[in-house]
């Protein structure tokens, strides 16, 4: 039994995304279907996205419940520069511009006034959501054709969403496996007093991860424009929560030190929109997918509880045993 557990804490985001398949593809054939697995990889994209610069946050034992709103404030004026007949590249790099800038002032708030990430990032996400409404006066906006054809592009036959979501995950999982930034977040993550006697500039490096969250929060809202063609008053609305979901699923952990993006936040985000995939086959009531989200951050939550409590335990163990 304890070697279940034990499996199943280690494996979860495998062992539950098993389990979606095979609940969803009994009800709805259909969801079995090879167009409808390609159809969640791409739809995937833009959470999965988001999600990987999460993880740096979260393995920096930080949170960022900014990122829905970051998506939101590039969006809405990505839409009006369009409407304005901007060019689609201008309007692009003034997207990823907004990302980093308020990836730096979380960075600020955090890292040099030393305010609580939890505090900085949620006041981010309330003063982000206003700013955006105010821009948009509360209306969607429908985007020109050229923000459509962009996420129907493809290159060498793969849509361009899944080609972004393979370079991110790539450079992230080349960047915190490889790199000695990536073993320097790590460090940060699992001993923030050890990493900063051992002659870390923590500061920079917690800065470091909030502008990458922004970076790719920006990234996300491209993807999601050229997937919806629209800016809607609920733009971005929620993605934090389905982010860090995605990453506690993969195994990334909420105390920070511990996790990955590859394959841990990849099959997290994939299993998140896969749920959501299923509940649109099974034709379930659309108030039901909040609920649905909500239980999953739940599970997430709890499976990173256990996760945390079990490995500690092994740890006293393995020291009582060296002694």
């Amino acid at each position: 039994m304890k070697a279940a557990g034990l499996f199943f804490l280690r494996h979860a985001s495998v062992v539950l995304l098993a389990a979606v398949f095979v609940v969803f593809g009994t009800l709805a054939p259909n969801f079995l279907s090879w167009e409808n697995a390609r159809n969640i990889v791409v739809q995937s994209a833009p959470t999965g996205i988001v999600a990987v610069g999460m993880t740096f946050v979260l393995l920096a034992a930080g949170v960022d419940l900014s990122v829905g709103a970051i998506m939101f404030v590039a969006a809405a004026v990505a839409g009006k520069m369009a409407l304005a007949g901007q060019p689609l590249p201008l309007v692009l790099a003034t997207m990823g511009a907004i990302g980093i800038s308020l990836g730096a002032l979380n960075a600020v708030f955090i890292a040099r006034l030393r305010i609580a990430a939890f505090i900085a990032t949620l006041a981010l996400l309330f003063v982000g959501r206003g700013f955006a409404l105010w821009v948009t006066q509360t209306r969607a906006m429908n985007l020109p054709e050229s923000f459509l054809q962009l996420g129907a592009w493809r290159v060498a036959g793969i849509p361009l969403p899944l080609l972004a979501l393979g370079v991110v995950v790539a450079a992230a999982h080349v960047v915190l496996e490889r790199t000695p930034f990536g073993r320097h977040v790590y460090a940060l993550g699992h001993h923030p007093e050890n990493a900063r006697k051992a002659g870390l500039r923590t500061r920079r490096i917690l800065a470091a991860v909030y502008m990458i969250s922004g970076c790719c929060a920006s990234l996300g809202a491209i993807l999601l424009l050229a997937q919806l063609g629209a800016v809607s008053p609920k733009f971005g609305e929620n993605y934090e929560f389905k982010a860090i979901a995605a990453a506690v699923l993969g195994g990334t952990s909420l105390f920070g030190g511990r996790g990955g993006v590859f394959p841990g936040t990849l099959l997290g985000t994939i299993l998140i929109q896969s749920i959501e995939s299923g509940l649109v086959f099974l034709n379930a009531d659309p108030y039901l997918y909040s609920v649905v989200v909500a239980a999953v951050i739940f599970l997430a939550v709890l499976i990173d509880s256990a996760r945390h409590r079990l490995l500690a335990r092994l740890n006293r163990r393995r020291i009582r045993l060296e002694a």
